[in-house]
């Protein structure tokens, strides 16, 4: 039964692009995630999960629990608590499940490979995501019918070929995801596993595929997470070898010169990134004061138990949106801020005190790089169905260094 979950994952991954044609991917992952559960549970492989698993299941349920608490003492409809409990099942639920899963794998192979499939397809989806912009076809091939089943809005179930970015002037690129900058994050986990393939051929493809991803989601948190986090965990690979001590002296003599001369040009870059979206810039600044000084005044301890649009100053968007930590402080409170924080702050420090003398807990560490610094960026609950497989990375390294001790 662990090569079915094996093949049910490989496959898939495998079938990205053709599940996200049909509407069907937001749908898929959080049927996925429960499936494994019940494997794990069926072969009581749920009793050999490494501890920090379980500080991922109490987290995740704390998130249930500062929703039901929330609604009672708001006295919202019990249709809105079961609604938001759905909806928990398919988001926060979601990441505890993913990581559990990956003691079901034999190796990490089969994560490895998915995610270059996954790159290769992208890169070969790519032209033709631009011709059909430069062609001028619609944006929006259609919205899947499976719609009806639910969820939080049409993006998750709209079959899209590209957008037009009026700040940045150009066309992005959503590829499977509901947003653009879901699409950057999204495929900075998978570049992380992309890196750990052994086939050159697919590994080229993959971080190809990958990157190409990235470049055209026009996320700059997630530019400046392929410039670092990749780098990182390379300087991470060699720390232990004494050749890489020596050769640091004269980089950090070198840059001391240097960095005086570059910081000003990075400096200008920067604040002209900034500028190429400052509405964006600017709504999420409004967003997260409107979250903040509400979740103060109305629900400091357990939140306000569901997801509130905001007003016309932000667009109609959610409040506490773009950023996992406020929309927590507005929906679940401080609980939910400490449900998330606890595990992973806890998982990130094992897997770095592991990463030096372990690839997996290294290429581990650098999906939890990524989901944390994504933790202002976005709200990573509604985005889980599709960075599972850094999730299963995850759980895979905590399995594997539980057994090694």
């Amino acid at each position: 039964m662990r090569l079915n979950a094996d093949k049910l994952i490989s496959r898939t991954m495998a079938w990205t692009f053709p599940l996200y044609a049909i509407g069907a991917l937001y749908i898929v992952g959080p049927v996925l995630g429960w499936t494994l559960l019940a494997l794990l549970v069926w072969h009581r492989r749920i009793y050999d999960l490494h501890s920090l698993v379980w500080v991922w299941f109490a987290g995740m349920a704390l998130m249930e629990v500062a929703l039901i608490v929330a609604h009672i003492n708001l006295e919202l409809p019990l249709f809105s608590m079961i609604k938001s409990s759905i909806g928990w099942a398919k988001g926060w639920a979601l990441i505890a499940l993913f990581i559990a899963a990956g003691a079901l794998l034999r190796n990490a192979d089969t994560l490895w490979r998915g995610a270059c499939t996954v790159g290769a397809a992208a890169l070969l989806l790519t032209p033709l995501m631009i011709a059909a912009s430069v062609v001028g076809l619609p944006e929006i091939l259609y919205v899947s019918p499976l719609k009806i089943l639910g969820g939080s809005g049409p993006e998750y179930f709209e079959v899209r070929l590209y957008e037009f970015d009026s700040g940045f002037g150009m066309t992005r690129l959503r590829y499977f995801a509901p947003w653009a900058p879901a699409a950057g994050l999204v495929g900075n986990v998978l570049l992380i596993l992309c890196l750990q393939e052994k086939d050159l051929r697919w590994r080229v493809v993959g971080v190809l595929g990958c990157l190409t991803m990235i470049v055209l989601s026009l996320s700059r948190l997630g530019w400046l997470i392929a410039l670092t986090i990749p780098a990182t965990l390379a300087i991470l690979r060699y720390m232990h070898r004494p050749a890489l001590w020596f050769a640091a002296v004269p980089a950090i003599l070198v840059a001391s010169v240097i960095l005086p001369l570059v910081l000003p040009i990075a400096d200008a870059a920067l604040d002209n990134l900034l500028a190429a979206r400052a509405d964006s810039t600017m709504v999420r600044n409004w967003l997260a004061e409107i979250a903040v000084q509400r979740w103060q005044s109305e629900a400091p301890i357990w939140g306000h138990g569901i997801v509130e649009t905001g007003p016309h100053l932000v667009k109609f968007m959610p409040i506490g949106s773009h950023h996992s930590w406020l929309g927590l402080l507005f929906v679940k409170g401080v609980v939910g801020v400490i449900a998330l924080a606890v595990p992973l702050g806890m998982t990130t420090i094992y897997l770095a005190a592991n990463a030096v003398k372990s690839d997996l807990a290294r290429a581990a560490f650098g999906v939890m790089l990524v989901l944390s610094l994504y933790t202002f960026g976005e709200n990573l609950e509604i985005l889980a169905y599709l960075f599972w497989p850094g999730l299963m990375v995850v759980g895979h390294a905590l399995s594997t260094l539980r057994t090694s001790r």
